[in-house]
């Protein structure tokens, strides 16, 4: 049957119509007198007015009314794609944006929880819960004292006899390396524990050497590698950095046992009474009698056989206790030895802790990082050496900036590629490499340490690859700035146009030039870093927010697709900080490239800021809603974030 409707054309005030006939290629003659006519088709009365011209041919006639047809369907599309967006208008004119900011907080939520697994990473904060758990802790009393004022016990010894596994048990989780061989531990490693009314900071230490030790013994008994990581490193600076090793692991147990109130002497009950540990008793008995040391005898599991092995330990002058520092039996009673020789000091109760922000110092081996972190607090908190693979844990320490403002430092082990960690075979570096990125979950703000005379490398761009995906605030610092020969005004432009060009992924973080091993710069570091956490903590507010997506969407609209749809943004909100995420309702997700949401996003930086933080684009897609019974009808919703392409149903 012939569809009328596609047969009459509207042209202004005339109307034209062509009978069956024309589809055998004729047309019937139209009335040619100025007054209108009636025709009747299949029932139904049409008013004719005379048209304009004449058809002449049959064919002719077709080819004129095809074309009048196909104009007539694309004003229809148009038509119907105008009234798709009315109907648009008038449903965003009645949604609820009460329940926008419900389901913003749903979406991040979501995509912070699908982000997690797909990382693989621990929880490490709700392990600690759970540790204080078992330690029976209020849970709803903090005790907010700061760090400097808690009183301090040192954990000594020969290598190898249980000091990181102690340390572990003492603080509760796994801070410290526990590896069976000796010399894991090299730098100090500070953390807070408490047993009933007392609050007390433990400092693990490397295993001291003596001096009835060779030089070979003592690189065998550390561990220390004269070849891996050192290729770049002349001979002679390569022995004479193995040479201070042992000199400089035992300047850091010696800071500790000088900080410290109460001492704790670990030995072996298994491997007995040795020639190391009668020259460090002898040791802490001369320098540090004034002090209260307590000898605890370790690998005791059984308590009958704990008894005798301490018994061997009776020569050296103190009061042997055996304990187990991987059961856990005996520790109770070293713990109130301890806390006897301690003060209480007064706490002030605090519903939630101040925020202090964590800055964590990553980069390749051999970069500067723990250089950087002793130019900052001013001592020799960590070991510097360009032995690669100096620093083992990830060492924390306070620190406050010029203005008064705290921060935590956290120095890590380098990070080489995963097939060089696992040719090498050593379970150390692998569990210091895990500790590392660990640390970059655990910060807010990460300075990438970058060698000015090293290209950037691909290990290089895995860093800042995973510091992104963290969501993390992150600024560049190329250390060693005074290695580049021939500077001018340019050079650190070109540089940092080189940077750019290779980093495109951190292209938002600030860039700062140092010399750590001179002091040169440094403070611009903390100063940066101060900026790039504020700015990670900053929320922009609804109405300025929609603001600036309205300016960007009217600047640059989406492209409509093949079908004539195009997508609209119907609110935005920021829905959480560090980093800053913001939730996008549109009408359909996939009308939004990602070539569009990347302008959005640059949009979004260049009218707002954000300098030094990843920002986080989810959008949500939002179907009309339809209703029943004066109730919304279910309606699916996905969420599709702007970056790796991740995708999350609700």
């Amino acid at each position: 049957m012939l569809n009328t409707s596609r047969w009459l054309c509207d042209k202004g005030d005339e109307f034209t119509w062509g009978n069956a006939n024309s589809l055998s290629g004729s047309v019937s003659p139209t009335p040619t007198s100025a007054t209108a006519t009636t025709t009747a088709i299949f029932g139904v009365v049409f008013f004719l007015r005379p048209p304009a011209t004449q058809f002449s041919t049959g064919k002719e006639n077709e080819e004129l009314l095809l074309a009048e047809i196909n104009e007539n369907e694309v004003e229809s599309e148009l038509e119907v794609n105008d009234s798709s967006e009315e109907e648009e208008e008038e449903e965003e004119e009645r949604f609820n944006f009460e329940e926008f900011e419900r389901e913003a907080q749903l979406a991040v939520k979501d995509y912070s929880d699908s982000l997690s697994l797909q990382l693989k990473i621990e929880d490490e904060t709700s392990s600690q819960k759970d540790a204080h758990g078992k330690q029976k802790r209020s849970k709803n009393i903090t005790y907010n004292v700061p760090d400097h004022l808690l009183p301090r016990v040192a954990i000594v010894g020969r290598p190898n006899v249980g000091k990181s596994a102690l340390f572990n048990r003492l603080v509760g989780g796994n801070r410290a390396i526990v590896v069976d061989e000796p010399g894991v531990t090299r730098d100090r490693l500070y953390g807070r524990s408490f047993w009933g009314d007392y609050e007390f900071m433990v400092v693990d230490t490397g295993g001291v050497l003596t001096i009835s030790k060779s030089q070979t013994n003592m690189m065998e008994e550390l561990a220390i590698s004269t070849t891996i990581g050192m290729e770049g490193i002349p001979l002679a600076s390569r022995e004479a950095a193995v040479a201070r090793m042992p000199s400089m692991i035992e300047k850091q147990a010696t800071i500790a046992v000088e900080e410290s109130s109460v001492i704790i002497f670990l030995v072996d009950g298994q491997a007995g009474l040795t020639a190391a540990d009668v020259e460090i008793g002898d040791w802490l008995r001369r320098n540090y009698s004034h002090k209260c040391i307590i000898l605890a005898v370790n690998k005791c599991e059984s308590p009958v056989k704990g008894v005798m092995q301490a018994s061997e330990f009776w020569s050296l002058g103190y009061s042997p206790l055996p304990i187990s520092a991987i059961s856990g039996s005996g520790t109770g009673e070293l713990l109130d030895l301890v806390c006897s020789q301690l003060k209480t000091i007064e706490t002030e109760n605090h519903d939630e802790e101040d925020y202090v922000p964590a800055i964590a110092i990553v980069g390749r081996p051999n970069v500067g990082k723990s250089s950087i972190l002793n130019a900052l607090v001013g001592e020799d908190r960590t070991i510097v050496s360009p032995v690669s693979g100096t620093t083992r844990d990830a060492i924390d320490t306070e620190f406050t900036g010029p203005d008064g403002q705290k921060f935590r430092l956290i120095d890590t082990a380098g990070i080489r590629r995963r097939a060089a960690v696992a040719s090498s075979g050593s379970t150390t570096e692998a569990l210091s490499v895990n500790r590392a990125f660990r640390a970059i979950r655990l910060s807010d703000v990460v300075a990438l340490v970058i060698e000015a005379m090293a290209c950037i490398t691909e290990q290089d761009f895995k860093i800042a690859e995973r510091i992104e995906r963290e969501g993390k605030g992150c600024l560049i610092v190329v250390n060693k700035w005074d290695t580049i020969p021939n500077k001018n005004q340019q050079t650190a432009t070109y540089y940092e146009q080189d940077v750019r060009e290779r980093l495109r992924i951190l292209n938002w973080a600030p860039i700062v030039y140092s010399t750590a091993i001179q002091g040169r710069s440094i403070e611009k570091i903390i100063v940066a870093a101060a900026i790039v956490e504020k700015e990670r903590s900053r929320r922009l507010t609804t109405a300025t927010l929609n603001q600036v997506v309205r300016e960007a969407v009217a600047f640059k609209p989406p492209p409509r697709t093949r079908g004539g749809k195009r997508g609209r943004v119907y609110y935005c909100t920021q829905a959480a900080i560090r980093p800053p995420t913001f939730v996008f309702f549109v009408n359909d997700a996939k009308l939004f490239s990602e070539t569009y949401r990347r302008y959005v996003e640059k949009q979004l930086r260049t009218s707002a800021g954000f300098i030094g933080t990843p920002i986080r684009l989810l959008w949500r897609s939002r179907r009309k809603m339809e209703k029943y019974d004066g109730k919304d009808a279910a309606r699916q919703v996905n969420l599709v974030p702007s970056d790796r392409g991740l995708a999350v149903t609700k």
